[in-house]
This record gives C-alpha cells, sequence and structure tokens, in this order.
C-alpha cells in the first residue's frame, strides 16, 4: 500500500479529473476537497469518489467546463447555478458570498442549484469558522431514504453540517449524515466487497440487507426512525424548493446509469459580533466546552478529524493498492 503526500496526491487526482475533461480549475478544486477528505478520516467522501467522477465526466453526467456564477440576489442571499459541473467550485463561491454577504449584513444564505454531489459538507464551512463566522451547510442528493411508512425512497441522504469558530483553538464541526451511516461507507464496503452491519439499509424490495452494493441499489435506514425521516424532508425543501434543484427522487442513482445531476446545496452564515457580540459569544462556547470536557469520557465534535488531519499533514496518506493503480491509470 503507497503512502504518498498531500501534494502528490492532490496534483495525482486532479490530472485524473482533467484527464476526464475537467476544467483545470474544477480539477484542482474537487481534487483539494477530495484529498481534505481522505486526510480528516472520511474516505467514503475522499479518494474512492475520484472513479466515479471520471465516469460521470465521461458519461456527460457533469459538466466538465462549468463555470458557477451567480444568478439571482438580494442583499443577504444569492443563488448560484452550478452549471451542471461537479459541485466543488461552486461551493468555493457559495462560501466566499457567504462570508461577504455575512460580514455586511450580520447573516446570509448562499443557495446552490443544479449541481453534483459536493462531498463532506464541512469542507465547505471551514472558510466560514476561519472568518469567525459560524456557518451550517445542508445538501440533498439521490434518493436514499423512504417516507415514513413507505418503501419508495423519496429523500436523500441529506447530510447537515455545522462549524462554530472558537478563539484560539480549532472550531467545533457537527457532519452527520440523516441515515445510520454516510453512503460512502456503504460504497467503499461495496468496492472492497465487503458486508454492512445489519440495521444500516435495505434492497430494492424494502428489506433488510447486508449487502452493501444491493444497498446502493435500495434505500437507507434514517436515523431516529421518523424524526430522521422528517430532517432529511426539512433538507430537500432547504435545498431544493429554495434553489430550483430536483428533489432526490427526480434525482437518478449516482451508481447507476442515468441523467445529469441537479443537487441542491446550501450555505447559512451568521456573524456573532451581530447579535452578542464576539466576546460574549467565544465566552459562552468556551463555557460550554469546559462543561463538556469535566467528564473525561467526552469527545468534542470533530476532534479525531482534526487529530487526522494533522497526521496526514505529518506522514502523508497511505492509499489502497486498487485505488493507487486505478488513480495512477486515470491519471496518465
Amino acid at each position: 500500500m503507497p503512502r504518498l503526500s498531500i501534494n502528490e496526491l492532490t496534483q495525482l487526482a486532479a490530472r485524473a479529473l482533467q484527464n476526464a475533461g475537467a476544467s483545470s480549475a474544477m480539477a484542482a478544486a474537487t481534487a483539494r476537497a477530495l484529498v481534505a477528505a481522505e486526510m480528516a478520516g472520511l474516505g467514503g467522501h475522499g479518494l474512492s469518489r475520484v472513479p466515479l467522477y471520471v465516469q460521470h465526466l465521461r458519461e456527460g453526467r457533469a459538466n466538465g467546463s462549468a463555470e458557477p456564477r451567480i444568478v439571482h440576489e438580494k442583499g443577504a442571499v444569492c443563488l448560484i447555478d452550478a452549471q451542471g459541473g461537479l459541485a466543488y467550485l461552486a461551493m468555493d463561491l457559495a462560501a466566499r458570498e457567504a462570508i461577504r454577504r455575512a460580514q455586511g449584513f450580520g447573516v446570509a444564505f448562499c443557495g446552490v442549484t443544479r449541481s453534483h454531489h459536493c462531498g463532506a459538507m464541512d469542507y465547505h464551512l471551514a472558510p466560514l469558522a476561519a472568518a469567525n463566522l459560524v456557518g451550517l451547510g445542508f445538501t440533498n442528493s439521490p434518493a436514499a431514504i423512504n417516507a415514513w411508512g413507505g418503501r419508495k425512497p423519496l429523500f436523500g441522504t441529506n447530510p447537515i453540517a455545522a462549524v462554530f469558530p472558537r478563539k484560539n483553538e480549532q472550531p467545533l464541526i457537527v457532519d452527520l449524515s440523516l441515515t445510520e451511516v454516510a453512503r460512502g461507507k456503504i460504497m467503499v464496503a461495496a468496492k472492497e466487497g465487503k458486508p454492512i452491519p445489519a440495521g444500516w439499509a435495505f434492497d430494492r424490495d424494502g428489506k433488510p440487507t447486508t449487502d452493501a452494493k444491493a444497498a446502493l441499489t435500495g434505500s437507507m435506514a434514517a436515523i431516529g426512525g421518523v424524526k430522521g425521516v422528517v430532517l432529511a424532508l426539512t433538507v430537500e425543501l432547504l435545498c431544493a424548493a429554495l434553489t430550483g434543484a430536483r428533489f432526490g427522487f427526480e434525482n437518478d442513482s449516482f451508481f447507476e446509469p442515468g441523467q445529469p445531476a441537479s443537487i441542491g446545496h446550501a450555505i447559512v452564515a451568521i456573524d456573532p459580533a451581530a447579535l452578542a457580540g464576539n466576546d460574549v459569544y467565544f465566552e459562552r462556547v468556551e463555557t460550554l466546552i469546559g462543561a463538556l470536557l469535566a467528564d473525561e469520557a467526552v469527545r468534542l465534535p470533530g476532534d479525531r478529524r482534526h487529530r487526522s488531519v494533522a497526521e496526514a499533514h505529518a506522514k502523508g496518506i497511505d492509499v489502497p493498492d486498487m485505488l493507487y493503480n486505478q488513480l495512477v491509470e486515470m491519471a496518465s
């Protein structure tokens, strides 16, 4: 299993994407995001996505020459059209606009429409935390969760993320899929031919399954039962009804032949200075964190990711032989 530096992996992934038709800017932005996910220990949103993205670029399911642009705006709000391309350039623009507008108005909402899979949502919020803004992120995705009581998938896995900046410390990170497990983990299991635990997913007929490939074409269990399903509904409305993107059930699965995606994303930015003020905000955050850490058994959300990133910077990243060979072939 080869170990590569962050720079080597980023260049390798970018070349593979560019060879498949992505513009140099799109390939670079996508590669940075996928390697960042790998560094954070999120393999399901990392380099394992490169072969899928390459396939979608070659098949025309993702527009490699897309140049995201703002198509509607009003004060603290804007809508960005990803033009059918891979999501990362559009999300970079959304983050920049969210920061700029929140700094001017105290709050901002930036929606993205006609997009593709956007990877680990907390990655897109990191620039907000660096600007001392609280960030919230949402995305819908191809249908994976059944409506409560139903057998047909209607809602996506629909991740929700949040970042809370801290003073002189790494931000607090919350990032969760609304399914019992992130779909990326099932994708990795399917590629490796491994079973998944019971309770994660259902097959096409709505029957529980431990077959990862059957799960990818079936449906997934929502967290918390009906509560998770209703949260998934909420994200669909935030990301598709407000942006004009397609709902989960209107998008084809990424893992089967289909039409170009039209996914919606949303970033919300909040400036603490516009409310109780930065000093009060930072004091309140640290008071809560202090109470959490008073119990030695508690681990802060995001701590594991921060440690994984630091280790990756120091030691590089191990890439499974099969994936490494795929990346080299696609980059050649």
